[in-house]
C-alpha cells in the first residue's frame, strides 16, 4: 500500500515581541547590573520588561479609556489575500485601527491592499512586504 506524502506549508506565525533599542546612563545600567548580579532579576531585558509592564499597570485606566475612545482593536488583526478579495468583492474598504500587530499576509499583492485598505492606524507593529507598505503609503499612519 502506498501513500502520498503532501508537503504542507508551515503556518507562519509572527514573532511574539519586537525588538527596540535604548540608550540609558551609566549609572542606571549599573543599577540595573546590580540587580541582576543580586539576583532580583535574570538578566538586563528581564528587568526592563517588569519595569515597562509597572509603568503600564500604573497607567492601566488611562490606556482603557484612550483605546475605547479611539476605537482601537486590541491585539493581533490578520488580513490574507482571501479575506482582501471578499472586501473587494463586497465593494468595501478597511480603515484599520489596532493596537498591537497587524499582519498582511505574503500572499497579498500591492494592487489588492490599495483597493481594499483605505487607511492603517497601528500602535505597535505592522508586519507586510515591502512593496504593499509601499502601495499603501501616505495610509500608512
Amino acid at each position: 500500500m502506498v501513500s502520498e506524502v503532501k508537503a504542507v506549508a508551515p503556518q507562519v506565525r509572527p514573532p511574539e515581541s519586537e525588538k527596540i533599542t535604548i540608550n540609558l546612563g551609566h549609572v542606571d545600567l549599573g543599577q540595573i547590573d546590580l540587580l541582576v548580579h543580586e539576583h532580583f532579576y535574570a538578566n538586563r531585558t528581564d528587568f526592563i520588561r517588569a519595569a515597562i509592564r509597572a509603568q503600564l499597570d500604573r497607567h492601566d485606566d488611562v490606556l482603557k479609556r484612550s483605546v475605547k475612545v479611539h476605537s482601537l482593536d486590541l491585539g493581533l488583526r490578520r488580513y490574507s489575500r482571501q479575506k482582501l478579495e471578499a472586501v473587494r468583492a463586497a465593494g468595501e474598504t478597511l480603515d484599520i485601527q489596532v493596537l498591537g500587530l497587524v499582519v498582511i499576509e505574503a500572499d497579498v499583492p500591492p494592487d489588492l491592499a490599495q483597493d481594499t485598505i483605505s487607511s492603517i492606524h497601528v500602535l505597535g507593529a505592522l508586519q507586510a512586504s515591502t512593496a504593499v507598505k509601499s502601495a499603501l503609503g501616505g495610509r500608512i499612519r
